[in-house]
């Protein structure tokens, strides 16, 4: 049995570390198979939290509750998806030592609330953005590609490194049929431009976003409004862009002009196109990559910011997907045998 202590600056400090009704800690503990505990110190230097257990199993604790402190220093507020998270990286072995996690304020929204990364991978992405001129953000749900992208623009907007923000998203319904909305063609093509208006709001506030429409400094249309056009001194991003064919995605990468960013997002798992039809975001990442100016960044279930059942949901839904392959490959092999 070992003792590792992991020292916090005072009280309230370790009260946040542990959670309401010691929830935080009973996580870890389980997680690990440690026993935490609180011990006051003597002197001015703050609280001892004590880890019992397994030496590895300590060391694996020690390692979260140091991370999960730098994350309140940073103003987070640490509940259980974040706790979780951190867990996951100390089990996988990663090195967070030293290691920033959520780096600086991408921007601020509209009700002064400041935009951050959240995990290591986002904060990778938010890097990937800056440095490099078209971005093929890849990932399952709730991982912040397109949110995060729209975050950028709108900061590249106020310091006028740009002129404009395009938005677009292929006008794929998801199983469900949208022809027969009433309403001219804006109206039967804003439930599909949703999200991107949401994000868009509580970026810039209604009356900003009015006014960005207004002066065309904002569009958000259709993929298919792209064709022909040059794009100079703009921020563009691609939304759902797993339900491109190969023919759009050629078609938006090359509306690049100058001065341009291009900020493609998509999951791959979630394709709406009729059976057998090609993604052309697939494509993309194949024939794109290894390009200087491009990167193709791919996010993991870890980085999934939602409600926690999410990442077990996607976590779940893969393994199935991977059994099913599995079983088709085995039958296949069967039959070329018989």
């Amino acid at each position: 049995m070992a003792e590792k202590i992991v020292m916090t600056k005072s009280n309230e400090a370790t009260m946040a570390l542990f959670g309401a009704f010691d929830a935080n800690a009973k996580l870890i503990e389980a997680a690990f198979d440690v026993k935490l505990s609180n011990r006051n110190s003597d002197t001015d230097s703050g609280d001892a939290i004590v880890v019992s257990g397994d030496s590895d199993n300590a060391s694996l604790a020690v390692k979260t509750l140091e991370y999960l402190k730098r994350m309140i220093g940073d103003g987070e507020v640490i509940g259980q998806e974040s706790v979780e998270y951190v867990i996951g990286l100390a089990r996988d072995g990663l090195d967070t030592e030293g290691m920033c996690h959520t780096g600086s304020v991408i921007c601020v929204t509209n009700r002064g609330k400041p935009i951050k990364a959240k995990t290591i991978g986002q904060k990778k992405y938010i890097d990937s953005i800056k440095n490099n001129t078209v971005i093929l953000g890849i990932g399952p749900a709730g991982t912040g590609k397109t949110f995060l992208a729209v975050a950028m623009a709108v900061e590249a907007l106020r310091n006028k490194t740009v002129s404009r923000i395009i938005l677009t998203r292929p006008a794929v319904e998801a199983g469900e049929r949208l022809g027969f909305l009433p309403g001219d063609l804006q109206s039967k093509i804003d439930p599909y431009l949703r999200p991107l208006y949401d994000s868009l709001f509580e970026m810039l506030g209604a009356e900003n976003y009015q006014k960005y429409i207004e002066r065309g400094v904002i569009e958000i249309a259709p993929l298919a409004y792209m064709r022909g056009r040059t794009l100079d001194d703009s921020f563009i991003i691609l939304d759902e862009a797993q339900n491109t064919t190969p023919e759009q995605m050629k078609m938006f990468l090359t509306r690049l002009g100058y001065n341009s960013k291009a900020v493609v997002t998509g999951d791959l798992s979630q394709t709406d196109l009729p059976f057998g039809k090609k993604s052309g975001l697939a494509i993309a990442t194949a024939v794109l990559d290894g390009i200087e100016g491009i990167s193709i960044f791919k996010f993991t279930d870890r980085d999934v910011v939602r409600h926690h059942l999410v990442r077990k949901i996607i976590g779940a839904y893969e393994k199935y997907e991977k059994n099913q392959a599995s079983k088709k490959y085995r039958a296949k092999i069967k039959n070329d045998g018989e």
